[in-house]
């Protein structure tokens, strides 16, 4: 099963490297091509749409028609049209390669993260969903730097070869698993354990509101803080790295998170983790020099630590459907997330920066506020009582 997991963690991080590297030649793309904002943001609007909202139907049609992609193809997918885009000289080619790579991204993590599940027991799901999740989070770290050192060196047509790593990583896991990732479900499955005061779907339901509120905040946060960083006086790669080590404290964060929460309570852990965001975050705020970037750093580790154990109470809730709910957890809560940035922005616009940043806690608070009601098991609170 070890084998299992570090291979599908590993293709995870490959496959993530793909994601953001659209973004990343956003502004080589407007320069060489001429293309106007909204043309240039209208691909990456493609992208991200076509990703988050075909998760759910693929994770769907897995539970319902037993439709199976192979996770090293779908990896493939998004690895040679990311590549192609660095030689397509046409907008609506682009746009094509675009879906196409989105595609192949949501194709892989309703698949994988459904064996991950299948593979856990309820002792050590938050570990072993985190450990997985994890690798999604290096990728996304890994490849704005990648994608941006090909270009500086070979100019777009440099993109062709994060093909290698794709390739690299299709053999890894032949080496890693033998026999497939058929075989190693088969091999290793666990049937998935509900909680026993869960008798509708509508926990779920409440979940993923709580999710998208959580992801609201995550890229509110990460959308705005490198600009306000700024502002306060930081140079641009200063706050950049700032934001950089806020996000490995997330990716700690989510480790430690899934250990925690196998050992004291999923519900608890959400409680507690999303309550901790908020005392860093206003502190950050008030605060400068190195105690407000202490007080960020507290915040990602808080923030971020909750993704993965959230994944793993979707499964939890949804034991008939993992596919289904790998696709809404991991697609649709992130895509409906995103759009909530625009609320800042607004904000911003009529207000300030500032106070954009100073709705972060409240949306915060509501998702911790529908956690506490989600019907749910409490472990800790249940074990005390019953002590």
């Amino acid at each position: 099963m070890k084998n299992t997991i570090t291979g599908l963690a590993a293709a995870h991080m490959i496959t993530d490297i793909y994601m953001p590297v659209l973004p990343a030649i956003l502004p080589i793309l407007i320069a060489q091509n001429g293309y106007s904002y909204l043309a240039a943001g209208l691909l990456v609007t493609a992208y991200n749409v076509t990703s988050s909202f075909t998760q759910p139907v693929i994770g769907w049609l897995s539970d319902k028609r037993g439709l199976t992609i192979s996770v090293s193809v779908s990896l493939f997918i998004s690895a040679v049209f990311v590549a192609l885009m660095g030689i397509a000289k046409d907008y609506y080619l682009i746009m094509a390669f675009a879906v196409l790579a989105a595609l192949g991204h949501a194709c892989f993590h309703p698949t994988a993260l459904s064996i991950v599940s299948r593979l856990c027991t309820r002792e050590n799901r938050g570990k072993i969903t985190s450990y997985f999740v994890v690798g999604g989070n290096l990728g996304y770290a890994i490849g704005p730097v990648l994608a941006g050192m090909l270009v500086w060196g070979l100019g777009l047509p440099g993109l062709l070869f994060l093909v290698i790593p794709a390739m690299v990583m299709v053999f890894v896991l032949r080496i890693l698993l033998p026999g497939g990732i058929a075989a190693a479900k088969e091999a290793h499955a666990v049937p998935v354990e509900t909680p026993a005061e869960v008798l509708s779907r509508w926990p779920f339901v409440i979940l993923m509101v709580a999710s998208i509120l959580r992801a609201w905040a995550i890229f509110a946060a990460l959308t705005f803080l490198p600009t306000y960083l700024v502002s306060q006086g930081y140079t641009f790669v200063i706050a950049s790295l700032i934001m950089t080590l806020m996000l490995l404290c997330g990716v700690a964060g989510q480790v430690a998170g899934g250990r925690i929460s196998d050992r004291f309570g999923r519900k608890e852990f959400m409680v507690f983790a999303l309550a901790g965001a908020i005392p860093f975050f206003c502190l950050f705020m008030l605060m400068s020099g190195l105690p407000a970037v202490i007080a960020l750093l507290g915040f990602g580790f808080c923030l971020w630590a909750t993704f993965a154990v959230a994944v793993a109470m979707g499964h939890e809730l949804l034991p008939q459907n993992i596919g289904l709910a790998s696709g809404l957890m991991l697609g649709l809560t992130i895509g409906f997330g995103g759009l909530g940035v625009a609320v800042n922005g607004l904000i911003a616009d009529h207000y300030s920066l500032g106070t954009a940043l100073g709705t972060i806690p409240i949306v915060i608070v509501v998702a911790i506020i529908l956690m506490a009601l989600l019907p749910y098991p409490w472990k800790s609170l249940q074990r005390h009582l019953n002590g």
